[in-house]
């Protein structure tokens, strides 16, 4: 028998979690991992917005992309180990962010963001908010994770944005000729598995367990689900620092030498 989980409930669980009026919160979450909700994502969002305020602001991922397509047999003897269809600007359908975030994106007052990797905002400074994780991370913002873990949260990619990676690394992101042409990148989101290469982590987990150890982030349950709450920039931070100071041991990659 479902165990419901009431408006009132998901209320209670973000307070307990130290979430207020004011904040600005970036929020990424699995719907089914938080458990049967009463109203399902409304109920999500109206709790959010009640909780943080007009006075705050919520900020959402909303990607052009769709949900993990199955692989074929031929694609996957080509070394595929994922594919994901970018959609074009103007398409208004289901995506791969989940039912929070879709519902969210067409909530009343809400700013949606441009390009294939949109964000958008609802509250106070949506406008600017919607523009990108660099306006989160330079306010000062939080994250909230419903359900999910580290790697779904999106503000980490602005340490990637800070930092040039040495030649070695970004060569681990090229895909043969074959799945290019195949796959053109304004159509397609493709990951590759060469097994010539050594396997390309991005070392976020590494990033969550320094987290752990300087007492980063407050855990709590959210309905069912596991759920994490804390400052973007700190851990964004750790992330950046060691991008920097040592790339390969962070990613797993044998350092090549002349």
């Amino acid at each position: 028998m479902k165990t419901t989980i009431t408006y009132e409930d998901i209320v209670n669980a973000l307070g307990k979690l130290g979430l207020h009026k004011g904040l600005i919160v970036e929020v990424h979450s699995s719907l089914s991992k938080v458990g049967f909700v009463e109203g399902g994502a409304v109920t999500v969002i109206n709790a959010l917005m009640d909780v943080i305020g007009i006075t705050g602001t919520i900020v959402m991922s909303a990607y052009r992309v769709s949900l993990p397509l199955p692989l074929t047999g031929d694609e996957k003897a080509m070394g595929l180990t994922a594919k994901v269809r970018i959609f074009d600007e103007d398409t208004d359908c289901n995506s791969g962010m989940g039912i929070v975030s879709d519902t969210f994106r067409h909530w009343p007052g809400t700013v949606l963001g441009k390009g294939i990797n949109r964000v958008c905002a609802w509250g106070k400074d949506a406008g600017l908010l919607s523009e990108g994780y660099d306006q989160l991370i330079k306010a000062d913002g939080c994250v909230l994770l419903m359900g999910v873990d580290i790697n779904r949260c999106s503000s980490m990619h602005t340490a990637e944005n800070k930092v040039k990676l040495p030649d070695q690394l970004k060569a681990l992101h090229d895909l043969p000729e074959e799945i290019r042409k195949k796959f053109p990148e304004n159509n397609w989101y493709v990951e590759y598995s060469d097994p010539q290469k050594p396997v390309y982590h991005h070392g976020w987990d590494k990033v969550w367990q320094e987290a752990k150890k300087r007492n980063l982030f407050k855990q709590g349950v959210i309905g069912n689900a596991t759920s994490y709450f804390f400052r973007a920039k700190p851990v964004v931070d750790i992330y950046e620092f060691m991008l920097k100071t040592d790339p390969y041991a962070l990613l797993d990659v044998n350092k090549v030498t002349d």
